[in-house]
């Protein structure tokens, strides 16, 4: 049983349509869970992201099933269906004032993703208030450049000190997997062991997913 949310004080948010979800994922979320000695890391699945192509992407039910069969093995993941029960199109800062409310004014939000979206964060609904509200964690491949990363620091927070505190940058050489190739693999019936947990492959074959 889940402790209540008082207990957590520093807490990781994995957004993403995770479709599917893969091993990318699951190495970021552990990395993010140990370096930045988080409680917890949840995993939230989008509904209807506005940023997609429904034809590309796998139905909201399907993805969060997935995601809870990859994540199930590790008592520190979480999934919630927040963003998948949310009517409408569904935005980061609907999710983080959610959060917000769940673990109070004195926990710690961390929104976890790669860094190529968070040099989008400029394009997100209520940028302002997002970075008010939580902190960030960009994962990026070996020999990503950041420079664009240093960029976007300074747009967002000038040169003040408190924007190294703001966005982190981790190191994942496992972010060389992407759900786009598996996806693809799929359709043109080539394989995709060992590029995500075989439960979750078996669940995509079962369903004829991305067919």
């Amino acid at each position: 049983m889940e402790k209540s949310s008082k207990f957590y004080k520093k807490i990781g948010i994995m957004g993403g349509t995770f479709n599917p979800i893969h091993h990318g994922h699951l190495v970021t979320a552990q990395e993010a869970l140990s370096q930045f000695k988080l409680d917890k890391v949840i995993f939230i699945p989008t509904g209807n992201p506005p940023h997609k192509i429904e034809n590309e992407v796998a139905s909201a039910e399907d993805r969060y099933i997935m995601t809870v069969i990859a994540t199930s093995s590790n008592s520190n993941f979480f999934v919630s269906r927040m963003e998948i029960d949310r009517k409408g199109k569904s935005y980061t800062i609907d999710t983080v004032r959610q959060l917000r409310k769940i673990y109070g004014k004195n926990s710690l939000l961390y929104f976890i993703t790669g860094a190529d979206a968070i040099l989008e964060i400029l394009t997100w609904k209520n940028t302002d208030e997002i970075v008010s509200l939580c902190k960030f964690i960009a994962a990026t491949r070996p020999g990503y450049n950041l420079s664009r990363i240093e960029d976007l620091r300074k747009r967002l927070f000038g040169k003040a000190g408190a924007a190294d505190e703001k966005i982190y940058v981790m190191e994942i050489p496992a972010l060389s997997i992407s759900s786009t190739d598996i996806r693809n693999r799929i359709k043109h019936n080539r394989p995709i062991d060992y590029l995500l947990p075989e439960r979750v492959s078996n669940y995509i074959l079962k369903h004829e997913l991305y067919k």
